[in-house]
């Protein structure tokens, strides 16, 4: 059976206080959620710059200000938006064959290293991108080898943090603490198109160097703080969802429950379990792991189709008869990452008293086809029309995302039948994110290439994709269904009694 070992923090070596009894578990989850937050919103700022920029680089057009835009070579030509595309697509498709190899590698090693190399690399390329500014390089394939080892990088991520989270909050109320902390990614994407649009004046180079240097600034506090799991500093999670603060020697702090000696040994026989990794081709058989990953597949093809063309589309979409600027364009289309907070928040929310994430992401996912209609119809009517309705396509489109990619992956990864082993959380979680990744390769590619047609025919594919991903659910949200209205069945049966 395989072991890793997890070496402590060394922040907690330079302030001791931090660490058990001066401390409580409670504080330590609240550090752990906002390092994983700030580590995976860096991540999301880093990756905004291509999308702010895609009206710098790409083909010119004629506003009514009469002021025409150079672009960039390769990228201003008749096919610019197609090799801008392709630019998304080496990108995101590198991200999603790195992240089914990154869960994989992170089951086996100690995750904050793994977490803090990710984001080192990360950062470093993000700014290597940037230098094709003041070098004055004009070579597709510099851009495009760029992207490909960036994705590399920042595939390292998502199965880092989520596995992190994972093990210090047990499942109670895990969809709106989720749903919270997923809104990491709408506010790394709001960070990273207020700060490279701000910067966009001074040389398109900028707005990539700034997100890279805070990648690797929150790098560093992540290596300094981050603990993997509680038993690092003696806390013991236990299986009914109370907690059993333990001190770094293993003695009892306050007042504790004695545990008997057989039922210590259960424990320690589940911990031993926990070691060892799940298979991949395993984690795949796992109820329900197929459904959401398909799933998602559709969902981030649409949401990463906004992330990475949604301020392209602003600047070149008259509204109110008027062209916006690229840093106006940039900074409105903020918008639907603020819309998407509140939905991550308000699916994990409504998942959490309903009980059925299927259900809910579904609900999301139907009504997001209308609202990208009417945005497409009438955002360009007025500023007012345009703010509103962008706002709310976030909300629905990444509400269903934001709960996949969290909650639902914690409760696929430490389900009963795989007896607690929470190292299989990396794995699954990169088998979801993986599969939803190859999903947002091909979006952005499309979208490239499809826009060239008219941005009708891009919108349609759009909902052409969410209607699928509901598609894949409907088995799911049904079992759901069926089990709440049994346990009703079963309550009122009892209460008859």
């Amino acid at each position: 059976m395989q072991s890793k070992t997890v070496s402590l923090a060394p922040g907690f070596t330079l302030l001791p206080t931090l660490k058990p009894p001066h401390k409580t578990l409670i504080f330590h989850q609240i550090l752990i959620f906002i390092l994983t937050f700030l580590a995976y919103a860096s991540f999301h700022a880093s990756r905004k710059p291509p999308s702010i920029v895609k009206s710098i680089l790409g083909p010119t057009i004629q506003s009514n200000s009469s002021s025409t835009d150079a672009g960039w070579a390769p990228f201003n030509g008749p096919e610019g938006t197609h090799r801008l595309g392709e630019l998304d697509l080496a990108f995101l498709s590198s991200y999603a064959i790195g992240m089914y190899f990154a869960g994989h590698v992170g089951d086996r090693i100690d995750l904050r290293l793994f977490l803090v190399f990710g984001m080192m690399g990360s950062g470093l390329f993000t700014i290597i991108f940037g230098f094709g500014y003041w070098f004055d390089v004009h070579l597709l394939a510099y851009f495009m080898g760029v992207q490909v080892v960036c994705g590399v990088f920042q595939s390292i991520g998502w199965p880092c943090v989520v596995a992190v989270v994972g093990n210090w909050f047990g499942k109670d109320k895990r969809g709106l603490i989720m749903g919270v902390w997923s809104s990491h990614t709408s506010v790394g994407n709001i960070i990273g198109s207020v700060v490279a649009s701000g910067v966009l004046e001074f040389g398109w180079g900028w707005s990539f160097l700034v997100p890279g240097v805070l990648v690797i600034v929150v790098g560093v506090l992540v290596f300094c703080f981050l603990v993997v799991s509680p038993d690092a500093l003696g806390f013991e999670m236990m299986e009914s969802g109370k907690e059993v603060e333990m001190n770094v020697e293993g003695e009892s702090v306050g007042n504790l429950e004695k545990i008997e000696s057989e039922e210590a040994g259960l424990l320690e026989n589940e911990e031993s379990d926990s070691l060892a990794a799940i298979g991949f081709l395993e984690a795949w058989r796992l109820p329900g792991v197929a459904p959401f990953a398909f799933c998602l597949f559709f969902s981030k093809l649409v949401a990463y189709t906004f992330l990475y063309w949604l301020p392209f589309y602003v600047r070149h979409t008259a509204v109110a008869g008027v062209h916006l600027s690229h840093k106006t364009a940039g900074i409105l289309s903020t918008l639907f990452d603020i819309g998407g907070v509140f939905g991550g928040v308000m699916a994990g929310f409504i998942s959490d008293i309903i009980e059925a994430r299927a259900v809910t992401s579904v609900t999301f996912l139907l009504l997001s086809i209308p609202a990208l209609i009417l945005y497409r119809v009438y955002g360009s009517v007025s500023m007012v029309s345009n703010i509103t309705l962008m706002f709310l396509s976030g909300l629905l489109v990444n509400g269903p995302y934001s709960l996949i990619t969290t909650a639902v992956a914690a409760d696929l990864g430490t389900q009963d039948l795989i007896k607690g082993n929470s190292r299989a959380l990396a794995t699954v979680t990169a088998i979801i994110d993986g599969t939803g990744s190859v999903g947002a390769a091909l979006g952005p590619l499309l979208a490239g290439y499809i826009s060239t047609r008219g941005w009708n025919s891009v919108f349609l594919m759009l909902i052409v994709a969410i209607f699928f991903a509901s598609l894949f659910l409907i088995r799911v949200a049904k079992s759901e269904i069926e089990r709440v209205n049994e346990g009703k069945g079963l309550w009122s049966g009892v209460t008859a009694r």
